[in-house]
């Protein structure tokens, strides 16, 4: 067990991993313009500002969701608005941590 499965990161990062084997959808919640400039291939793109205008569109994906964005910062906080619409989803972090 390494230092960052004592925080709990190696738990997140598996869980992701297994998401994903499992057909999860990656959001990519960064601007038309980030995303646009690169992004993971056989993403989608719902910029975080309006990603609670998207809610039936992505609850009828009827999967989990795996969010990202630049940092994590915002896939952080379209998170907190997916769980309260009871959407299993994952703060996936960086887009480039997940390509």
């Amino acid at each position: 067990m390494g230092l960052l499965d004592i925080f709990g990161f190696g738990k997140r990062e598996k869980m992701i991993e297994e998401a994903l084997s499992k057909g999860a959808v990656i959001v990519d919640v960064r601007s038309t313009m980030e995303f646009k400039s690169g992004n993971i291939e056989g993403s989608i793109n719902i910029p975080l500002d309006i990603i609670e205008d998207n809610i039936h569109k992505l609850k009828d994906m009827n999967n989990a969701i795996v969010l990202c964005c630049a940092s994590g910062m915002r896939s952080g906080s379209a998170k907190s608005i997916l769980q309260r619409y009871d959407i299993e989803c994952y703060n996936g972090g960086g887009w480039h941590s997940l390509s």
